[in-house]
């Protein structure tokens, strides 16, 4: 599918508002329509090119809220329609700090966290053929 962005080609240079490509949610996970979001300062430190992790190119804003509008396989906890807010820090639900309730600090992920990516490495991102982080 085709949405829009505002990508970060390159450090300092300003973010532009693009159509990208789109791929739909896979096992586990969900498509959430984004409805807001902003540009806080661990956008404006990628940005910067200070950020020993920051890949570009990258779609930044990380700190939005949506709506569900595509569940993958094998989710059951939500579902079309649903308001979300999602969470910078996804969760493995299964570490001592997801089992405990303390879930922004599971570090299953932190691997690839400030990296743009999906924890197995992936993006669901692309214009004509080339990954955004």
């Amino acid at each position: 599918m085709k949405t829009r962005a505002a990508v970060a080609h390159k450090a300092g240079a300003p973010l532009t508002i693009e159509e990208v490509d789109l791929e739909g949610p896979r096992e586990g996970e969900v498509l959430v329509e984004v409805k807001a979001t902003g540009i806080c300062h661990t956008d404006a430190f990628t940005l910067s090119g200070d950020d020993p992790e920051g890949i570009f190119p990258a779609i930044l804003g990380h700190e939005g809220a949506g709506v569900v509008v595509d569940v993958g396989p094998g989710v059951s906890s939500l579902k079309k329609g649903d308001h979300v807010i999602p969470l910078y820090t996804p969760e493995c639900r299964q570490c001592e700090y997801c089992t405990s309730g303390k879930t922004n600090l599971c570090q299953a992920i932190r691997v690839t966290q400030g990296q743009g990516v999906m924890p197995d490495g992936s993006s669901r991102f692309s214009i004509g053929g080339e990954k955004i982080f």
